[in-house]
């Protein structure tokens, strides 16, 4: 998820194993790697590979502290969002690709009070012009 625009990139990952997460995360993200400038992960062992994340995508890796939710408080809230749809502790393989992307469209075209009633991709593609409205 972009923290200034709330657009949120998200794919299903089959198994919290950390080559899958690593895998994921870069195929999902190397589209976008020339605007993105970081990452910040909690603590999980699914992100053991953060090293080979970074020097693939060619960005910083960081993560909050320990049971501190409050340093990736706009993760939190797009979490929130995302249990609208999916709840907290279900089984992601019952859930197919499609709906996921589904998900991803509502949530990125829903308007933000935060954005001035606009929507995260609209804010995107303001900031960054036709070169990501492709991902729209």
């Amino acid at each position: 998820m972009d923290r200034k625009t709330g657009y949120l990139w998200l794919k299903k990952c089959n198994t919290r194993k950390s080559q899958d997460v690593c895998k994921t995360t870069v195929d999902l993200l190397h589209p976008i790697k020339a605007q993105l400038q970081t990452i910040t992960a909690d603590n999980g062992k699914e992100f053991s590979l953060h090293e080979q994340i970074a020097d693939e995508l060619g960005i910083e890796f960081y993560f909050a502290d320990p049971y501190s939710a409050w340093q990736r408080g706009s993760n939190e809230n797009t979490n929130g969002l995302i249990r609208q749809y999916i709840r907290k502790g279900s089984d992601l393989n019952e859930y197919s690709d499609e709906y996921i992307a589904e998900i991803t469209q509502r949530l990125n075209h829903r308007p933000r009070k935060r954005l001035g009633f606009k929507s995260p991709s609209q804010v995107l593609f303001q900031e960054h012009g036709v070169a990501l409205q492709m991902l729209i």
